[in-house]
């Protein structure tokens, strides 16, 4: 008779047997790097567009070959593109003419 602790199983938690990542996986940090990069169009550019460019580089496995997901080049694209603005307009401002 198996009592507590004491199952067939010898080691019911080893790294087979559990989810054992550490981590959002690729579909989730694409997304999140999406709504980084479309918000950061909005409020804070210059540290959204970043953050959606590192969120979009690890959905993509952080290499450019291979299949890529499209949320992860979405991500990668729009980050760029708020980052390059976001320094635009901050090189503007500095100088004292503003962006427009």
């Amino acid at each position: 008779m198996a009592s507590f602790g004491h199952g067939t199983r010898r080691h019911p938690r080893t790294r087979g047997r559990t989810w054992s990542r550490s981590g959002p996986d690729r579909a989730t940090l694409g997304i999140i790097g999406v709504i980084c990069a479309v918000a950061g169009f909005f409020v804070l550019g210059i540290i959204l567009g970043p953050v959606a460019i590192v969120c979009g580089w690890l959905a993509m496995g952080r290499s450019w070959a291979g299949s890529r997901s499209v949320p992860a080049l979405v991500a990668l694209v729009l980050g760029a593109i708020d980052t390059l603005l976001a320094l635009l307009w901050l090189a503007g401002a500095t100088a004292g003419y503003g962006m427009l």
